[in-house]
Formats: structure tokens, sequence, C-alpha cells
């Protein structure tokens, strides 16, 4: 197989408060991915976010063996900013979100790795921030965010079958799959800088929820009405302010088994390997598909919550 099955136990004792540099920072020669975000949340096989960036990581590799990737990762937080993020080429932000998000407390110093021309790509609940400094810098390192009471996060099956011409969507087939498919993005005026890569027309049956700060609002049902597409994945291209760095939004990714969907697994690693400035070929990053005890060995090894086990059956009286 082309994808390694080992899973080192090593990392099984990955404390939140613990950051962890995976190879040798010393040479220049180097593609550095930087991934910060929380070790899981949602029990097995959903919000994966290390066991997702431990794919991410080991993916790229293989494709990209000249680029010499180093792997940095952060849970949830470097406590060595400085050390941690330079040279970073990308940061890769799988974590919780809104008042729980990883950058909320350290605008002011991610901004300045951002300024550096840094990539970052932020998945799935990785997109949500309050609004104030971290939505501010959303805006100016991802072009879009999702903001309470204007986003909305259904689980609904999302019907891709037209792309904008971009290297993300390099190789990207039309596509059908059910995730936690956030929607409705607040994104930077005229979407300057904005590519959408991933868009689709939500049913009315996303809007069956009463309103809420995750579930609706007058704003989004009059969209949906309309019959406007909602992007879902995005691109950014910042400006000589922030030295042309990139920025690559992907609002699905609830679900782990998901990375077995060859389309969509794909538009995550052109998406990532974009914001670090690698070359994506024409047909996009083609990986060997895993299969489902793959996925659950790997979420198992390094997302840290083991399986829930069956409940016991009744006995007949």
């Amino acid at each position: 197989m082309m994808i390694s099955r080992k899973l080192s136990g090593a990392f099984l004792a990955l404390a939140l408060s613990v950051s962890l540099v995976s190879a040798d920072p010393s040479s220049d020669e180097k593609t550095v991915l930087c991934f910060v975000g929380h070790q899981t949340s949602h029990g097995f096989m959903k919000h994966e976010y290390m066991a997702g960036c431990r794919l991410i990581e080991e993916w790229l590799t293989e494709k990209y063996p000249e680029a010499n990737i180093e792997a940095r990762y952060a849970v949830p937080w470097p406590e060595d900013e400085e050390t941690f993020f330079k040279d970073a080429d990308t940061v890769v932000f799988f974590c919780s979100g809104g008042q729980r998000h990883v950058v909320n407390d350290h605008v002011a110093a991610f901004d300045k790795v951002m300024r550096t021309g840094a990539g970052l790509a932020c998945l799935h609940y990785g997109v949500e921030v309050p609004i104030g400094p971290s939505a501010k810098g959303m805006l100016a390192w991802m072009g879009g965010y999702f903001e309470a009471n204007w986003s909305v996060n259904p689980h609904w099956d999302a019907s891709f079958t037209t792309f904008e011409k971009h290297p993300v969507t390099s190789g990207i087939n039309p596509f059908t799959i059910n995730d936690e498919w956030y929607f409705h993005m607040r994104f930077v005026g005229d979407m300057k800088g904005v590519t959408p890569v991933l868009s689709a027309l939500a049913p009315e049956e996303t809007m069956k929820r009463p309103d809420g700060p995750h579930s609706g609002n007058p704003a989004v049902r009059k969209a949906v009405a309309a019959g406007e597409p909602q992007h879902v994945g995005w691109t950014y291209q910042r400006g000589e302010d922030y030295n042309h760095g990139r920025g690559f939004g992907f609002t699905g990714l609830h679900y782990h088994a998901n990375w077995m969907e060859d389309n969509f697994r794909k538009t995550v690693l052109n998406g990532v390997a974009w914001t670090a400035k690698l070359d994506v070929p024409e047909t996009g990053l083609e990986t060997e598909t895993p299969t489902l005890e793959f996925l659950e060995a790997n979420a198992l090894q390094y997302g840290g919550k083991q399986e829930p086990k069956p409940k016991p059956k009744k006995k007949k009286k």
C-alpha cells in the first residue's frame, strides 16, 4: 500500500498543552507544515483533528518526496511560538472553533506569522471564530470564516457538479457526500481574492431547524430559498501586506470516514499543498483510497478516544 500502516504508540500520551516538532528544524531545505489544533472533541470517528492531520502529513510526504517535508504539531498551541512557526510554509488549523478556537488568545502574534507569507488552511470547526479580533484576522488571512448568527452547520448531502478552474480543483470530478457542511460563510467584501472551489445548492431541509447561532437566520433562509450556491470550500490570495500568502477554507470533515471519498480527500490535499506553495499536478494529488479499518486504527491511535462499546442486550424475561 502507498499508505503506511505504522501507527506509533508514542503519541497516545499527547497532552493538550504539549507541542511537538516531528523533524529536525535545522535544515533550510525543507517545507515546513505546522499543524495546530485539539486532539478530538466528538467521540470516535468524528472531529478527529490530530488523526486527520497525521493523514495529511503522511499523504503529502508521499506525494512530495523532494520537498523534504517537516511537520510540527501543537496541541493546542505552541509554548514557543517563535520557534514553532519559524520558516513555516503553511499552518493547518483543525480544531474546535468559536470561543474555543486555538487562535483566539494569539491573534496579534499569529498575524505576524501570516505576514511572512505563510499559508493557512482551516478545516471544519477550525473555520469558526467569534466576532472581534479573531474574525478580523480570519478575513485577512483566509478571506472568510463561519460567523455565528450568519452561517449555519446542518448535516446534508452536498452534490458538487461544477468547479472553478484553480490548482485546488485539479483532478476533481463531480461527487456527492454527506457531511456537516457549514455554509453561508462571511467573506471579504466583493469576495476580492476569494475563489470558491466547492459549491453546492443547499436543500430546503437544511433550514428545518429554528433560528439560532448555528442553525438558521433570516439572511441564510432567504439565500437558500433563492437557490444561491453555497460555498463550502474556498481559496484566498492575500496581497502584498501579507507577502502574497494563501488561504484555504474547507467546512467538511465532521466524519473521519469521509477520507475514503477520493475527490473529497483530493480537494483537502490539493488545498493544503497549494497554501504551502507546492505545485499541484493537473490530475491533483492522487492517493490510495484508505480502508475504514485503516481510518479506525488511525483514529484510535491519534484521537485518544476509544471506540464506544456496544450496549449489552437486554435479557429476555
